[in-house]
Formats: structure tokens, C-alpha cells, sequence
């Protein structure tokens, strides 16, 4: 007859916590429950106190983003700033024109016939790529009209949705954001759950 063994103690393996990043591939799988509710990213803005008077004495086309940046908080979205996105805005669009000018051009140029296909490939897949830039400026093209809008009618840096300042530092990156950045996740969060 066989002894028993006494069964040997095993020591467990201590459980680690996994977190995944918001931009993981949609093939991973996630409980409910597991979830990591993250908070809103906070954009801090570094004002340089040397320049925090330059809005006053300097010509709205003479200003920098970092003079703008310095203005105080109480300044938010006076005639100076106003002002200044309008001729931020005005310039993106000025040169937008520019470049769909170009590619009218570029695309005339290249007409010529290639008689090697895979250089008549190549060159037709310039082309669809530049046409595919210049639909992406059409579109951006009509939010900044709708942004130049917004500052001729008094709107412009108050989010849409809350009313809340969007923020300097977030006009600076985006002239045409018409929403803050909590509402923009808000919604982008929205359509990733449900789609557009």
C-alpha cells in the first residue's frame, strides 16, 4: 500500500493589476469592473512674467503666442487676444489658399504620359495623396471660417457645450477648437462607444 505524501505547501504568485492604455487595440478584452476611470488632462501653461505687459504696448501683428500666453487670466479673451486668433486664423487660411493653388498647378504639371507603369503608379498615388491633404484643408478650411465667426459674433473661447473658457494654451494648438478639453473627451469617448 502506498503512503500518503503529505501535500507541500505553494506559494502563490502575487497578482498583478493591468491597466490599459486608452489607445490599445480594440482585440483586447476588458471587465466592466476593471476599468480605470482616468482624469482629464490638464494642460499647464507657462507664463513668463517679463512678458506679461507686451498685449499692452506691442501691435496686434507684432505679438508672439508666448506674449499672449503671459497676458493675465482676467485678460482672457479681450480685444487683444480676439484680435490675435483673427489674424492667426486668417493667416492659416491665407496659406491653406495657397497650397490648393499649388497642388492646381502641380496637378497640370504633371500630365505627362509615362510609358513605365509603375512610374505612371507612383506618380498617380502622389497625386491621390495630395488630393486626400488638400480634402483635409477643405474641411479645416470651413472650420476656420466658422471660428472667425465665432470671434466676430463674441463667441469665440467658450466652449460650445459647458460655456466654460476653452483656454489659451488649447487655442494656440487648435485656433479652431469650439469645445474644451473636457467636452472634446467627452465626446470622442461617446464616439468610441457608440459610434458617430
Amino acid at each position: 500500500m502506498r503512503s500518503k505524501a503529505s501535500p507541500t505547501p505553494v506559494a502563490e504568485a502575487p497578482v498583478a493589476s493591468i491597466t490599459l492604455a486608452p489607445d490599445a487595440p480594440k482585440a483586447t478584452f476588458t471587465h466592466i469592473n476593471e476599468r480605470v476611470k482616468s482624469s482629464p488632462v490638464t494642460m499647464t501653461v507657462q507664463k513668463d512674467p517679463k512678458r506679461a505687459n507686451n498685449w499692452k504696448s506691442l501691435p496686434v501683428d507684432q505679438l508672439t503666442d508666448q506674449d499672449v500666453l503671459a497676458m493675465p487670466d482676467s485678460e482672457y479673451m479681450n480685444d487683444v487676444q480676439l484680435a490675435f486668433f483673427k489674424l492667426k486664423l486668417q493667416q492659416l487660411k491665407a496659406d491653406m489658399l495657397a497650397n490648393a493653388g499649388e497642388t492646381t498647378e502641380h496637378l497640370r504639371e504633371d500630365t505627362v504620359v509615362v510609358p513605365d507603369p509603375a512610374d505612371r503608379a507612383t506618380i498617380e498615388e502622389e497625386h491621390a495623396l495630395e488630393l486626400r491633404t488638400r480634402d483635409r484643408e477643405r474641411k479645416l478650411l470651413k472650420k476656420i471660417e466658422q471660428a472667425i465667426a465665432r470671434i466676430d459674433s463674441g463667441d469665440y473661447g467658450y466652449c460650445e457645450e459647458t460655456g466654460e473658457p476653452i483656454g489659451v494654451g488649447r487655442l494656440m494648438a487648435r485656433p479652431t477648437a469650439s469645445l474644451s478639453l473636457e467636452a472634446q473627451q467627452r465626446r470622442e469617448l461617446k464616439q468610441k462607444m457608440f459610434g458617430d
